[in-house]
């Protein structure tokens, strides 16, 4: 057996570029065939405002137009499809490097509370879709009793 010299910044500089390889395996262009950049899809991100009233949904899609989505709402989520659509541009001269996703995609988004689905209101401005939607009349007029470990069935524990 052979003894060598254990030299820890080498395994470091080795593992880091076994990280930078994989990495770029994974932001590289689709167009290469690699698996992990397929499986990568745009994601937009979304927050949801609840008030007693209504349910606020907001989503970031920008560079997308309102032609490219599809947006379903049922009484408890919301789904919206859409393709981010590439601009291909050769250049003959120079880099190109891009780091945008393009590509199809689709959120399904659970809502808190039953909504009335048929009275929606939306707009999308600079790349945001924003959906106002009032929830359901039984929604806004449910009340939960909770009862706490130690109560009989009244809510208080005789004395």
């Amino acid at each position: 057996m052979v003894l060598s010299r254990w030299e820890p910044f080498r395994e470091i500089e080795t593992m880091q570029r076994q990280m930078n390889r994989l990495l770029d395996q994974i932001a590289g262009p689709s167009e290469t065939g690699d698996i992990l950049s397929d499986r990568l899809t745009f994601v937009p991100p979304a927050e949801i405002d609840e008030t007693p009233e209504q349910v606020t949904l907001r989503m970031e899609i920008p560079g997308i137009s309102p032609q490219d989505l599809d947006v379903k709402v049922a009484a408890d989520t919301v789904s919206v499809t859409g393709e981010r659509k590439s601009e291909i541009k050769e250049e003959k001269t120079g880099m190109r490097r891009s780091e945008f996703r393009y590509g199809r995609f689709q959120r399904i988004i659970p809502l808190p509370s039953r909504i009335q689905n048929d009275q929606v209101q939306a707009d999308f401005r600079n790349g945001v879709l924003c959906l106002t939607m009032p929830k359901a009349e039984e929604e806004k007029r449910r009340v939960v009793t909770i009862s706490l470990p130690g109560q009989d069935q009244k809510g208080l524990t005789g004395s």
